[in-house]
């Protein structure tokens, strides 16, 4: 059974920083393309980052770059997400994502497997 399990969400003020942490499990991740997305009330689901398997090429949604950075560990089938300089407008559910594929898709339905999310709150 694969599992996305997200942890390390919460409150912070604007400014702060936060990191996601994303355990997968069930297969071995290494060659999938991991990710996350992000769902705030009343918009679409977003992409926010993505990074590729054993070659680790990123991706980024344009808005985001410079303040969010995203790795993995392929040794403990793990991706993260750091934030920092956080705003309010990043206040969302925050998804981790897998795909089976070597090329970074930034639509929701290219993706797999999808975790049960973790919120995250920034407050002015």
């Amino acid at each position: 059974q694969v599992q996305l399990v997200e942890s390390g969400g919460g409150m912070v003020q604007a400014g702060g920083s936060l990191r996601l942490s994303c355990a997968a499990s069930g297969r071995t991740f290494s060659t999938y393309v991991m990710g996350w997305f992000r769902l705030s009330p009343g918009k679409e689901r977003e992409f926010v980052a993505g990074i590729g398997g054993s070659c680790g090429i990123t991706q980024y949604a344009d808005s985001l770059k410079g303040r969010f950075t995203i790795s993995r560990d392929n040794a403990k089938d793990t991706v993260y997400l750091q934030m920092n300089s956080l705003k309010p407008e990043d206040t969302a559910v925050y998804y981790c994502v897998a795909r089976n594929s070597i090329v970074i898709n930034t639509r929701p339905r290219e993706y797999d497997y999808w975790g049960q999310g973790t919120q995250v709150t920034v407050s002015s």
